[in-house]
């Protein structure tokens, strides 16, 4: 059983999954044949599942976070066998019985529970505890802003090169010198600034000549005022200066953000969980919302080498939580901190707006931060139209006056999914609105639907 004493449902399970491929695959692995040694006890559920090489997969998983652990090779969190486990276990003692964990489970959930233990006391200690060498820290990071002042530096000349031979002369021959750019931003410790020069590599070599000059254009005069902005940190207000430092890739860590503070309390709902892989990093998005203070909040988490971030909440129900905000013009980002609770039902969906209200939030959040691609708002009575061969996806209020075209290269089984759920109606839709348009993550029919 979970810390509350009750097993969860198998909806709950399911709304842990990556993927609708996960969900499937694991829903196949809810039956007793390929386990062995399954077992459970207050707070965790472990067993092994048999593969396809000669030893069992181990997987066990930490129902207070919940957090898995898996033997498999899969770069999911949680894998088709944690789900398996999981719905197995939500049939009754009759599937997975009560009992003491082995020895491989219990070191895992121990060592689990000591890093948490380690992180409460360093939250616990309040803000008296600072580097062990704070002037060593002061000299490193007066480096590394050198070092990515250069970077910046050297990056405004690039760009004036590119518009004195013409942006029109740029295509995808020149993927590999942007790319050798995008390496010494590496070099020079400003990520940020290397993940935007990839983005003009890659328009570069796409679309049509007129709409590849403008994204390039544009994508220029966004680099080009970062550049800038990093070169004239101390003329701007602070909060201007957080989000420019947090845009070229400076940013505090989850421990000092916790231990600084502030902290905001609430019940967070959890609005959407999003993977996305680029070969060499898993980062996972999670957005949640504050049910008494509105907030809207963004946790990210990261996997190296393939494997998938171990953070992962359940889309749906909410989780009474400490957040500590990424300083910002528009804070959004945050750090999760102490959970009071673990998750649990709402009694219904945040309140949403019209497509009016959604570009209104969007605009504003885009006043203060120039470099923001989207920002997370509930649209309330909408209704998904397709277009002309599938193409060009609206979502319409439901007076028909005013609507939002859905952003392309997302996943139109999505779509056709939150169609089947409006069935004509208007529904409610948790999504991100930006300039490529609006991207919807969940709905509710009345229960929440990850799309």
């Amino acid at each position: 059983m979970n810390p509350q004493g009750e097993r969860w449902t198998a909806e709950r399970v399911l709304e842990l999954a990556p993927d609708a491929a996960s969900r499937t695959a694991g829903a196949k692995l809810a039956t007793p044949g390929p386990w062995s040694g399954a077992g459970a006890r207050t707070g965790a559920v472990w067993g092994e599942c048999a593969g396809s090489g000669g030893k069992p997969y181990r997987t066990v998983v930490d129902l207070a976070g919940p957090g898995f652990h898996c033997s498999c090779p899969s770069r999911k969190s949680p894998c088709k066998h944690a789900l398996g486990l999981l719905l197995s276990w939500s049939e009754g003692p009759g599937a997975v019985p009560e009992g003491a964990p082995p020895d491989w489970a219990a070191q895992w959930l121990g060592k689990r529970r000591e890093r948490e233990a380690a992180g409460s006391g360093a939250a616990a200690s309040g803000p008296s505890r600072g580097p062990a060498d704070p002037e060593a820290a002061r000299r490193r990071a007066e480096r590394r802003a050198r070092r990515i002042a250069a970077g910046a530096s050297e990056l405004e000349r690039r760009l004036a090169d590119l518009l004195r031979s013409g942006l029109a002369s740029a295509d995808a021959a020149s993927y590999g010198r942007w790319e050798e750019t995008a390496a010494r931003m590496v070099d020079a410790q400003a990520p940020g600034l290397a993940a935007r020069v990839r983005e003009l590599a890659s328009v570069a070599g796409s679309g049509s000549p007129a709409r590849r000059t403008t994204r390039l254009l544009e994508e220029c005069a966004l680099l080009h005022t970062l550049n800038q902005g990093f070169l004239r940190l101390a003329e701007l207000p602070e909060p201007l200066a957080a989000t420019v430092r947090a845009r070229v890739g400076i940013t505090p860590d989850a421990a000092s953000l916790l231990t600084s503070g502030p902290l905001v309390r609430d019940r967070w709902l959890v609005l959407a969980q999003r993977d996305a892989d680029d070969g060499r990093l898993v980062t996972r998005r999670v957005w949640l919302r504050g049910r008494e203070t509105g907030r809207m909040a963004l946790l990210l988490s990261y996997g190296a080498a393939g494997r998938a971030p171990e953070l992962s909440l359940p889309v749906g129900l909410a989780l009474d939580a400490e957040l500590a905000f990424h300083p910002s013009a528009r804070p959004l980002r945050a750090a999760l901190g102490t959970r009071h609770a673990a998750p649990a039902p709402v009694p219904g969906p945040p309140p949403g707006g019209d497509a009016e209200e959604a570009l209104r939030a969007y605009g504003e959040a885009l006043r203060d931060d120039p470099w923001l691609e989207g920002w997370p708002v509930v649209l309330s009575g909408v209704v998904p139209v397709p277009g002309r061969d599938g193409g060009d996806w609206q979502l319409a209020d439901a007076d028909g006056r005013s609507a939002l075209p859905v952003a392309p290269g997302g996943d139109e089984s999505a779509l056709w999914r939150l169609t089947a759920i409006s069935g004509g109606r208007p529904v409610r839709v948790f999504g991100e609105c930006g300039h490529r348009g609006f991207t919807p993550l969940l709905a509710w029919a009345p229960e929440p639907v990850a799309l």
